[in-house]
């Protein structure tokens, strides 16, 4: 099977488009607020620091509005072409996608041996996980905030849920960031709309500028 490349819009000068003002507010405004989950999820059940910012109920409260508030940026930014356009891509799962997942696991670093559109297959994974996890966070969460909808076997087995994992998003988002972190273009890319041509074509080489 022929791998087709992907297009993209070029940017003035030796820069590529990679996202547009949408696309940023977006991730920046759910950043925040999975941050603001994390941070109070911390504060509620590791005791030091439940004793170190005392105001427990403050504490639920902006967890709860802060998990219920977590879909509206994504459903928000539903309203951008172009951010419609980037979910149909992390949609699609390829021949190349499989090859790029068989040589990051074997961590084969060599050249053409993880072919990527303007996604690579990792953050494919990653987005439909962290989708569908948020998914039954805001479900469990909501189970455990109404009480009186649910009987107490369903809000035991919610919270046994919730709780395990909102621990597994933890270590995910941990690995998220560290990523992010060993890759500084790509975090330009986030934080000015613009990548070079050179990782562009080294990283993702199946999205043509």
């Amino acid at each position: 099977m022929t791998l087709r490349a992907e297009p993209a819009a070029a940017a003035p000068g030796t820069g590529v488009r990679r996202f547009t003002p949408a696309e940023r507010w977006i991730h920046r405004t759910t950043a925040a607020l999975m941050g603001v989950c994390v941070v109070t999820a911390a504060c509620l059940y590791i005791p030091q620091l439940a004793v170190l910012v005392g105001r427990r109920e403050l504490v639920v409260r902006v967890h709860e509005w802060a998990g219920l508030a977590l879909p509206l940026p994504v459903l928000l930014g539903l309203a951008s072409r172009a951010f419609r356009a980037d979910l149909r891509l992390l949609d699609r799962f390829g021949p190349h996608d499989r090859r790029w997942l068989r040589a990051a696991l074997r961590r084969d670093r060599r050249p053409g041996s993880r072919p990527a559109g303007k996604f690579n297959a990792g953050q494919k994974v990653y987005a439909a996980w962290i989708a569908g996890a948020g998914l039954v966070m805001l479900g469990t969460g909501v189970l455990m905030w109404f009480t009186h909808l649910t009987p107490l076997v369903w809000r035991t087995g919610a919270t046994f849920v919730h709780d395990w994992l909102a621990l597994t998003v933890g270590i995910v988002l941990a690995g998220h960031i560290g990523m992010a972190v060993g890759d500084p273009e790509a975090r330009r890319g986030l934080r000015t709309g613009v990548v070079s041509r050179t990782w562009a074509e080294d990283e993702h080489p199946l999205w043509r500028p």
